[in-house]
């Protein structure tokens, strides 16, 4: 499958998910986030994240407020996500991630995907609900967890690794390399 295509295979999963949150109060096991916040994290991004897509410094925004309406922007904003990387030529070459350095723009694309797929996971659990990813999407998220997982720990964007059993799902696989308990729960 073309990498624009799982990115927005992966866009369709999340904005399922976001259509059975209805507590924004909740935990999430991204610790530092309950419900509200990470969808105020999602808000905040996606205009940087769908600007790199299109080969567009966008910085991210700022002052964020979930409001009533948030359903409807956060899916608007993850449409627009994947609408931006869902053409391959978004791929090639290199792009900007919210500010003015430049990076390669498959990393930032491979990185994207796993933002939609381990946010959208984060919420999925927050609010019972279990969303599944079809075998395409989780090993490219996989393979791109794993090249940059040392990275993202040492940007602090990822947690320690939580080591999960052998021949255990890919999904939890991806989750442990960013510091998840697949197991966790509300």
């Amino acid at each position: 499958m073309a990498r624009g295509r799982l990115v927005g295979s992966t866009a369709a999963t999340t904005i399922g998910v976001l259509r059975g949150v209805r507590d924004l109060d909740a935990p999430t096991p991204c610790a530092e986030f309950d419900v509200r916040a990470l969808l105020g994290h999602l808000l905040t991004w996606g205009p940087s994240l769908a600007g790199a897509g299109r080969g567009e410094a966008v910085p991210p925004l700022e002052g964020v407020r979930v409001g009533d309406d948030w359903a409807e922007r956060v899916a608007a904003q993850v449409e627009d996500v994947a609408a931006a990387w869902g053409d391959d030529a978004a791929w090639e070459g290199t792009t900007h991630m919210g500010g003015p350095t430049e990076m390669p723009a498959d990393l930032v694309g491979g990185m994207v995907l796993v933002e939609l797929l381990v946010h959208g996971w984060d919420l999925g659990r927050a609010s019972g609900q279990r969303p599944e990813w079809d075998d395409d999407v989780l090993g490219f998220a996989l393979g791109e967890v794993a090249k940059t997982a040392d990275q993202g720990r040492a940007m602090g964007v990822y947690g320690a690794e939580v080591v999960v059993p052998d021949g255990a799902p890919t999904v939890d696989r991806v989750l442990g390399l960013t510091g998840r308990d697949p197991r966790w729960k509300p």
